[in-house]
């Protein structure tokens, strides 16, 4: 039976995510490349959750380049976590927070929605009385309900409840307007309350600056409110319903800008740095994608000081050794990643007998590979392009390296003079060192990170390899 060409672009489009928790075809497109990465870094968060402090908060970090494969993972703990018998929250910040412009407060009150949102679906014992709801809802967001059939919050608005037992949050922030919330079902208001209010700051800068300057000041107020009013209920509600914990993982958080506040701290460093200890404050077992460049901030040693953690960091798939020889497992396991895509019920013994039905001989798929530097998404994104180059299977060399051509061209057309010689510096000694460093060439993915089980070092990205100004004398 012959492969179809539409599903296979499918099924390499690089934009998609593998839920290896959920979907059975995921699942079978997996491949574990923690043997060649030199970290077990699943196998480590998961112990500090399950293992070292099941009953305690814990905070960890993970980074790594954008699009090696970080969401992935953080979904097999997810899945790993849950086999433990650990109730746990997923969700990719980007879908609820403007990472442009984002502050400590957006993230709590996002992951006190989450956590409100994943409790209603659980269908937990619920509380009976509807007034205890509205006293949640009044210390999470600081304010002071007088309880009544319909009572005025001082500085924010109204909060009613019908004769019916349906309840009503009328929201009214100074300079923002009102929000209002019904519950029909009579029970939490958190989540839907939080999830209009965090839509219409998201949606309009004026209004974030505004909501900002009302919550900031109350910060400490908001996370003893959430740990009070929803995490210790939760906690409880959970253990009696066999969890032995709550998790938090938040994922794409390590894609908030790098741009500078207004004055002059970078929003990497001001959330994660400045407000560090903020961020770890929820009573919960927390995990947050870090921003790469932070690794490489002057401010790194006060960061970890902050989380009392050291980040976790996923590095490419080695194509060569730090020798400069080619790693044989690393290009044993990426060929079956692409392999994967177009047989995933086979064996991989029966995988490689396949490759000349997608590629024209097995040195394309190797030089796929190689190129791709172990970066997940671009290997993906150099085959789907492959493929819709090609129009018919099996690929060309010509058609890859038309490909290859056109990705490094638009690699060069970024590259400064001066970053010409860093690169050139990479080649030789293999390190990338400071500030400058980092947002020169790691940010904008000219040199990956590489680790194995005795050392840790970096290269260029091998798509730039060829290009004529890496070997000028300058």
């Amino acid at each position: 039976m012959s492969l179809d060409l539409r599903k296979l672009v499918q099924a390499t489009n690089p934009a998609n995510t593998l839920f290896v928790d959920n979907y059975e075809q995921d699942q079978k497109y997996y491949i574990d490349f923690s043997s060649v990465r030199g970290v077990q870094i699943i196998e480590d968060l998961t112990d500090n959750i399950a293992v070292w402090s099941p009953d305690e908060a814990t905070c960890q970090l993970f980074t790594g380049h954008i699009g090696c494969g970080k969401s992935t993972e953080l979904l097999r703990l997810k899945a790993e976590l849950e086999q433990r018998n650990f109730h746990v929250i997923y969700f990719e910040s980007d879908n609820y927070l403007e990472l442009g412009d984002v502050d400590v407060s957006d993230v709590l009150l996002v992951i006190a929605r989450q956590i409100s949102e994943s409790l209603d679906r659980l269908k937990l014992e619920q509380p009976k009385n509807t007034k205890d709801i509205l006293k949640r809802v009044g210390k999470l967001l600081q304010t002071e309900i007088e309880l009544s059939a319909e009572a005025k919050v001082p500085g924010m608005g109204k909060v009613a409840a019908s004769t019916e037992g349906e309840l009503s949050v009328e929201v009214g922030i100074p300079g923002i307007g009102e929000i209002t919330v019904n519950n029909e079902e009579g029970f939490s208001l958190v989540a839907p309350l939080i999830g209009k209010i965090s839509a219409k700051a998201k949606a309009s800068p004026d209004l974030r600056h505004k909501l900002r300057g009302y919550l900031e000041p109350r910060t400490s107020g908001i996370i003893e409110a959430i740990n009070a009013e929803l995490l210790a209920p939760a906690r409880e509600k959970l253990k009696q319903h066999g969890k032995k914990g709550l998790v938090v993982i938040v994922d794409n958080l390590d894609r908030v800008d790098n741009s500078p506040k207004p004055w002059g701290r970078s929003q990497q460093e001001y959330l994660f740095v400045d407000r560090g200890e903020q961020l770890r404050g929820l009573n919960c077992h927390l995990v947050y994608t870090m921003p790469l460049a932070l690794r490489f901030s002057n401010d790194f040693a006060y960061l970890i000081q902050r989380f009392k953690v050291s980040p976790h960091v996923l590095p490419m798939v080695p194509v060569q050794r730090l020798d400069g020889d080619e790693d044989l497992e690393g290009m044993r396991l990426l060929r079956q990643m692409v392999l994967a895509r177009a047989f995933p019920t086979f064996t991989e013994e029966q995988r490689l007998e396949k490759i000349t039905e997608i590629f024209d001989t097995p040195e394309t798929l190797d030089r796929l590979c190689l190129v791709s530097g172990g970066h997940m998404r671009n290997l993906l994104r150099l085959l789907n392009n492959s493929l819709k180059k090609e129009k018919k299977l099996p690929i060309s060399r010509n058609s890859l390296e038309r490909v290859i051509r056109s990705h490094r061209n638009d690699h060069i057309l970024a590259i400064e003079n001066d970053e010409w010689e860093l690169l050139r510096q990479v080649v030789q000694e293999k390190k990338v060192t400071g500030d400058d460093g980092y947002q020169k060439l790691i940010r904008s993915m000219f040199v990956y990170e590489y680790h194995d089980s005795q050392d840790y070092w970096f290269n260029i990205n091998p798509i730039l390899a060829d290009a004529k100004e890496l070997s000028c004398d300058k």
